[in-house]
């Protein structure tokens, strides 16, 4: 694998040699700019390549739409991307706790996708490396099925993050960060034209070297970053841009699958088990990725009416993946338990001993024709796009689980709470039970348009779009066509009440043949049914919704219940939520609200797991402008409610949280200087349990000092 030989010297040396592209040093942003520039995202929202696809104001989207600027990131002090989600309302950020494997962000109880400037960026599981926050301007979380933009997908919605682009103007900053668990961090990022262009051609350098370690022992973290860009104005009426990305990590996996006794409940002594305990061996874990890409971003307007854009991408990844965790053996895994012997300690478990090479290649492109003209008293704005993609995955292990001890080979045994490391199976072991699994496919190819049309203060949405998908498990070949629908209605009042419904569909292939009718499985459908309230206050930037969301989802597996069925695939969910969000700028203080509560049952009447009934949150950021100008301060306030996992004979509740935030700083001349605090009170929290019998701790305290020089 490549390897991160780059470290803080580098970083720092590749930004003083792209500095050599530009005639002078610039000055920082004024403030007045940087409110203006804040204001823009709050009332409008995102750009053609964003999560809409469309420059279409938020609040005249029939959709619940929310975005957070990386100004907005950085006062709050999110180090990953599921931490820059954890205000968004209706948004599950962190339901697994504690992670370095990927971000799981749920929205509305479901899966969200990961997409880069509105293409999708990951595909299947632990074979690449987790989005950097450094490298994207703006976080987006579109909610609901969006099939009819996106093709096949999760009924919840999709994340988006747009990548940093060149600008004309030169300008970056060089930022170091220390803080505890040993983090330590420097990057840079450097834009502006290259010299002798006349402006045509602008250049970005986006670079980052960290070095932490984490809340659970013998877990860190090292990972290396680079993006370039370069954009190309070859015409007035023509730009393209090409982003190349390189990232490396080497790091072990934080998710310990911690028992539920011990954790949730208290051991037979009353006492429970550390949380940061590391249940695997740091001589045999590792989860170690890398991933390259490049995309290409190109817009030509045609006349005054009528425009072209795309996007192209091509991404690769793997991961080196090996990691042993406690074997899931009935609700405790206790080796006394399951043996029913008193031969070993309370907390001695069974382990898993797990293997895994992991590989994804991608190639995508979306090109979309964009036009605006008027028909009588109708104005319409049209998107028609083709979308193709071709993703392969590979996934080859060995999976030795618990360590043999089902077979009376108690080897690697596991005392939770007197640790002892050094003993682990043989490489030869692992040989013996590995798996070479051939390369999966996927192909899709989409036809969408989509029209809004704007009556007097009338705007609406119809949308549709074809996919036939293809998959090629290397065995069998699997093809599946669908279509999906959108529509929309929303009337703007002048007074900034924007009312709206709405209508949205999804699918998901499900690959292999019904056991019952001996047919190729149906895709998984979803429809939502949305209705909100938006207001756009006339008197301070700001935006306000409310929305009532109603979704159903079938053709899943049948319920536990179910006697002499047809199919295998008679299983239907329903989730239905009310969201609110609200972002104000009142002169020097901006504040941010969310609430949202969810009832989600799956086809056998169980509430999700691991999904959270009620969320609220608050957030407020003060920068006085006159006697205390160059002050910063921050502060917000998390609720995660309780969360339910349970079948017909078992049932764990995981108890409600509050968690806090500050943010205090200085800025003056080109310097700031930032120190965030998240879980300030060092709560100790659980995210979730499953019936499975592990369950997952929260993120403890994390306190980072961060110093920015601005040019």
């Amino acid at each position: 694998m490549f390897e991160a030989r780059f470290g803080a010297v580098s970083v720092l040396a590749i930004m003083v040699g792209m500095s050599s592209f530009a005639p002078a040093w610039a000055q920082t942003a004024s403030t007045e700019d940087k409110e203006s520039r804040q204001e823009t995202v709050i009332v409008t929202g995102t750009t053609s390549f964003g999560a809409t696809k469309s420059d279409t104001p938020i609040v005249e989207t029939a959709r619940s739409l929310s975005i957070e600027t990386s100004d907005m990131i950085i006062d709050k002090g999110a180090l990953n991307l599921a931490q820059s989600l954890t205000y968004i309302s209706g948004v599950t950020a962190e339901p697994y706790g504690f992670s370095t494997r990927g971000d799981f962000p749920q929205s509305r109880g479901l899966e969200l996708p990961r997409y880069r400037d509105s293409i999708q960026e990951l595909f299947g599981s632990y074979n690449s490396t987790r989005t950097e926050l450094y490298t994207i301007e703006q976080v987006e979380v579109l909610k609901g099925p969006a099939s009819v933009l996106y093709g096949q997908g999760s009924p919840g919605g999709i994340v988006n993050y747009v990548s940093k682009a060149p600008r004309e103007d030169f300008g970056g900053e060089i930022a170091v960060e220390a803080g505890n668990f040993d983090h330590y961090q420097i990057a840079g990022d450097v834009t502006g034209p290259v010299s002798g262009t006349d402006g045509k051609l602008l250049y970005r350098m986006v670079a980052l070297y960290r070095d932490t370690g984490t809340q659970v022992d013998y877990v860190d973290d090292k990972t290396t970053v680079f993006m370039p860009s370069v954009s190309w104005q070859a015409t007035p009426d023509t730009k393209f841009t090409v982003t190349g990305l390189v990232q490396d990590t080497e790091s072990k996996a934080a998710a310990q699958f911690l028992p539920v006794k011990g954790t949730l409940f208290a051991l037979d002594d009353g006492s429970y088990l550390d949380w940061n305990v590391y249940a695997g061996e740091p001589d045999f874990d590792h989860y170690n990725t890398e991933s390259q890409q490049v995309t290409l971003l190109g817009e030509h307007q045609i006349n005054d009416n009528w425009s072209v854009e795309g996007t192209a991408l091509w991404r690769s990844g793997e991961a080196d993946y090996n990691q042993s965790w406690p074997a899931f053996i009935g609700g405790t895994r206790y080796l006394n338990d399951v043996l029913g012997t008193d031969a070993f300690t309370d907390t001695t478990v069974a382990r898993t001993f797990y293997e895994g090479d992991n590989t994804f290649d991608q190639k995508a492109a979306d090109l979309r024709l964009r036009g605006s003209f008027v028909t009588g008293p109708l104005k319409h704005d049209i998107l028609a796009g083709v979308q193709y993609q071709d993703v392969e995955t590979d996934s080859d292990s060995a999976y030795y689980f618990a360590g043999g001890a089902l077979s009376g080979d108690f080897s690697y045994a596991f005392d939770l709470k007197n640790p002892v490391y050094g003993n682990y199976p043989d490489q030869s072991v692992l040989d013996a039970i590995y798996v070479d699994n051939d390369p999966s496919t996927v192909e899709d190819i989409g036809v969408y348009i989509s029209d809004q049309i704007a009556y007097d203060k009338w705007r609406f949405t119809l949308g549709v779009r074809s996919d036939n998908v293809e998959n090629d498990n290397g065995t069998s070949v699997q093809k599946d066509d669908a279509v999906s629908t959108s529509v929309g209605v929303l009337y703007r009042f002048d007074n900034g009440l924007a009312p709206y419904v709405s209508y949205a569909e999804s699918f998901e292939t499900v690959v292999g043949t019904d056991s019952f009718s001996g047919e190729q499985l149906k895709p998984q459908e979803a429809r939502q049914y949305e209705a909100g309230l938006k207001y756009e206050p006339t008197f301070v930037p700001g935006l306000i919704t409310l929305a009532y969301y109603d979704i159903e989802i079938s053709n899943l597996s049948n319920p536990n219940s179910i006697v002499g069925a047809n199919s295998q695939q008679e299983g239907i969910a329903k989730l239905k939520g009310i969201e609110f969000e609200g972002r104000i700028q009142l002169d020097d203080v901006y504040l941010q609200a969310a609430a949202s509560t969810i009832d989600a049952e799956d086809p056998n009447g169980y509430q999700l797991s691991a999904i959270p009934e009620e969320q609220a949150s608050l957030w407020a950021t003060w920068r006085p402008s006159e006697r205390w100008n160059g002050f910063k301060a921050g502060a917000g306030i998390r609720y995660v409610g309780s969360t339910v996992s349970e079948t017909a004979t078992l049932r764990y509740e995981t108890p409600s949280y509050t968690l806090g935030d500050l943010m205090v700083g200085y800025e003056w001349d080109q310097w700031d200087f930032t120190v965030n605090a998240r879980n300030v009170t060092d709560e100790e929290y659980l995210t979730g349990c499953l019936t499975r019998g592990d369950c997952f701790p929260g993120l403890r305290r994390t306190v980072i000092a961060s110093l920015r020089y601005k040019f």
